[in-house]
């Protein structure tokens, strides 16, 4: 009867043993935790207004159309019936559109509603037969290119696109 109760004091020792250890991991992953969450990946308040000032230095000395190549994706893709010989078929083409510059990028995305517009209407002058053509599609490519940078040249004084990009191109 001794040797039991000897390994119940035993036990009980044991069991808070484990809850001190558990204890002090849970505090040692929260603080952990806490660290993690407070430290900062962001470079220190002088460094970023270096870069910042390094940038606009950049764009000051380099024009809107050598700035750094951007684009900007038409916010859906253009779907469209076309004449063939045999039968019309259905055209979905996905465009993105190459700028120069931030600015560039601001003045193309504020005239989208013009830039498809425009691009409709190129689209509407082809036929399936041009377009089953990989000279056909570059033709009509560099043809939107021309109205687009019209358009643009029209409203903002400058072609503001340097190119048309065909990102998606399917046919029925």
């Amino acid at each position: 009867m001794a040797e039991e109760t000897d390994l119940e004091i035993e036990e009980a020792g044991g069991n808070k043993k484990k809850i001190i250890i558990a204890a002090v991991a849970v505090v040692v992953l929260v603080a952990a935790g806490i660290w993690f969450l407070t430290s900062s990946d962001e470079a220190p308040v002088e460094t970023l207004a270096e870069e910042e000032t390094a940038q606009q230095v950049t764009a000051n000395s380099s024009s809107a159309n050598t700035g750094s190549a951007l684009y900007v994706a038409m916010p859906r893709p253009f779907v469209f019936n076309v004449p063939g010989a045999s039968r019309d078929r259905i055209v979905q083409i996905k465009v993105q559109l190459l700028v120069r510059g931030d600015i560039n990028e601001e003045i193309a995305k504020k005239h989208i509603p013009l830039i498809e517009g425009t691009l409709l209407s190129v689209f509407s002058t082809t036929t399936a037969d041009e377009l089953s053509t990989s000279a056909g599609k570059e033709s009509l490519r560099l043809s939107a290119v021309d109205k687009v940078q019209e358009a643009m040249e029209g409203v903002e004084g400058s072609k503001v696109i340097e190119r048309v990009l065909f990102t998606g191109f399917v046919m029925q």
